[in-house]
């Protein structure tokens, strides 16, 4: 079984190919011209160039194929240019889904985010059942995602077999950007992270969210949606796991949010003359704003999803992180 993914040289879509690896499936991988394809060392993956706005491209790629994955995604809190943030992440998934139609494809997961769906924001999980609207989303990332779901939900009423898979926030091995909250990790081992802002995430071990994917490819209901998290932590409580681990001091020092807020306010201001990524990226502010807690019961239930504590997950992330060059030898 030939199985086609997107986003495979990334952090959730590396994991995804050495799932299906696993289980024995032939893996053909979208990969942009002098794109990184570290993650992707060693594997048996073949890979197929192309870009995700040439349909034509993308409709021959998957000749052939019974399965899609696609995981890729223009994944930032800060861009100059947010017109190319929606070509990828709204236009692009279009382009893959109409190719998927095309080549009638029997199954297509589709990555998308916790970031689209709808957040209470004191403390209570949200679910796949939350109401939300697109003025709830906050930052180009979060609206260009939250429209790509709603073009991915078009197909299915076009009759693609889709499945759509809401991730939280991933930790673990092979982050090499790094994401925003691999940055927080490393940050935190490089003795970069004084204080902290009081807000919450939904963390999963990476391999997990990887193997969510493909228990949705074979047990998850055709416009079903299944968030695919684990435990619900405020920042402060992940410094004091991170801080066991490594034996470093957590931050101690709470931040008020106002001036915080109004920093990264002046920031982005200044990143738009400088064209330069601002150190305090307005959209993550604002996104801290509310405790991002989810609940994945139903993903957990009806798929089988696996639960593998936090701390093993960080622990993971901290050991990849020393050994790739990320920590500095203070």
């Amino acid at each position: 079984m030939k199985t086609f993914i997107t986003g495979a040289t990334g952090f959730i879509g590396a994991s995804i190919a050495r799932e299906l690896l696993k289980d024995g499936r032939e893996v053909r991988a979208l990969v942009r011209k002098g794109s990184d394809t570290s993650n992707l060392a060693g594997l048996d993956v073949e890979f197929w160039q192309g870009d995700l706005r040439d349909h034509a491209g993308l409709k021959q790629g998957l000749k052939g194929c019974d399965a899609l994955y696609h995981a890729a995604a223009d994944y930032r809190l800060w861009t100059r240019d947010p017109a190319e943030m929606y070509r990828i992440n709204v236009d692009g998934t279009a382009a893959i889904l109409e190719a998927a139609l095309d080549n009638a494809v029997s199954r297509v997961v589709y990555t998308s985010s916790v970031g689209t769906l709808g957040n209470p924001g004191d403390g209570t999980p949200g679910s796949e059942a939350t109401p939300v609207c697109l003025g709830d989303m906050v930052g180009h990332y979060k609206k260009s995602k939250f429209l790509a779901e709603r073009a991915a939900e078009k197909f299915i009423e076009r009759g693609l077999p889709l499945v759509i898979v809401n991730p939280s926030t991933p930790v673990g091995p092979r982050d090499i950007r790094p994401t925003p909250t691999g940055k927080i990790i490393v940050d935190f081992l490089n003795r970069r992270m004084p204080a902290y802002l009081d807000t919450g995430l939904n963390i999963i071990d990476v391999e997990d969210c990887a193997r969510g994917h493909v228990l949705a490819e074979q047990k998850g209901a055709i416009g079903q949606k299944y968030i695919l998290g684990n435990a619900n932590l405020t920042l402060r409580e992940i410094f004091a796991i991170l801080a066991d681990i490594t034996g470093q001091p957590a931050p101690k020092v709470r931040l008020p949010f106002t001036p915080i807020l109004l920093a990264a306010y002046l920031n982005e201001g200044l990143s738009r003359i400088t064209g330069r990524e601002p150190l305090i990226p307005l959209a993550g502010v604002q996104m801290a704003a509310k405790f991002m807690y989810f609940d994945s019961s139903r993903a957990v239930r009806d798929l089988g999803l696996p639960q593998t504590p936090v701390r093993e997950a960080l622990q993971r992330a901290v050991d990849w992180f020393r050994q790739n060059g990320y920590v500095s030898k203070l």
